[in-house]
């Protein structure tokens, strides 16, 4: 499903972010990428996403070398993705429900499909009765519980998770660990950054390690 081959990103200062990373990730995979702090595991999923371009290489999602898509066909291909980014960007004026159905309005779904898509995403991470309420109100761990439902409301294929536990509590983090392997028992293909990788390892099928820029494990 996911085609890393000889992936290079540098910057103009000469700094490389990730180096001739080569890998490969099947259709139901929950891919653990870890690394200390700098070392690339963002640029990665940035990559992935389409959101930066590599300097050298391709990557390929379903054969297709995504890094070759034409502007007009990135948000097709980007509705297929899930992200939960390290900040939420959860929209403060709008409640717990609004954010979790925009981007199924973005995408064109009717109002009527886009509240069912988006009550079942809330039920999901269990925060249905919270859905009237404003994002300002809800814990730390609520609120990336919404950011997961924003992610899955559209019923991706790929789910992408930077750092998803940072800064919750141990028990938040072992709530929000399990809720993305259920995704993945559900036949949705993970990829998770995480420094807390004892966290995640019972559930991840395949494991990437990367230092300063480079694929080590």
């Amino acid at each position: 499903m996911i085609s890393f081959e000889r992936v290079s990103k540098r910057y103009l200062s000469g700094r490389a972010a990730v180096e001739n990373i080569s890998f490969r990730a099947t259709a139901g995979d929950f891919v653990l990428l870890s690394g200390h702090s700098g070392a690339g595991k963002s640029t990665l999923l940035n990559l992935l996403a389409v959101i930066e371009h590599p300097t050298e290489g391709a990557i390929r999602v379903n054969g297709e070398d995504v890094t070759r898509l034409a502007r007009r066909a990135l948000p097709y291909y980007r509705r297929t993705l899930g992200l939960i980014l390290q900040d939420q960007k959860l929209l403060s004026d709008r409640s717990v429900f609004d954010n979790v159905q925009l981007p199924l309005a973005i995408a064109g779904h009717s109002r009527q499909d886009a509240a069912r898509r988006a009550q079942a995403a809330l039920e999901r991470v269990g925060l249905a009765a919270r859905a009237a309420d404003m994002p300002i109100t809800l814990s730390g761990g609520e609120q990336q519980r919404v950011a997961i439902a924003r992610a899955i409301v559209a019923k991706p294929l790929l789910l992408l998770a930077d750092e998803p536990t940072a800064s919750l509590d141990p028990a938040y983090a072992r709530d929000i660990a399990e809720l993305l392997a259920s995704f993945n028992r559900a036949g949705v293909t993970v990829l998770v950054t995480s420094h807390d990788t004892a966290l995640f390892e019972p559930h991840c099928t395949r494991r990437l390690v990367l230092d300063h820029g480079r694929l080590m494990q």
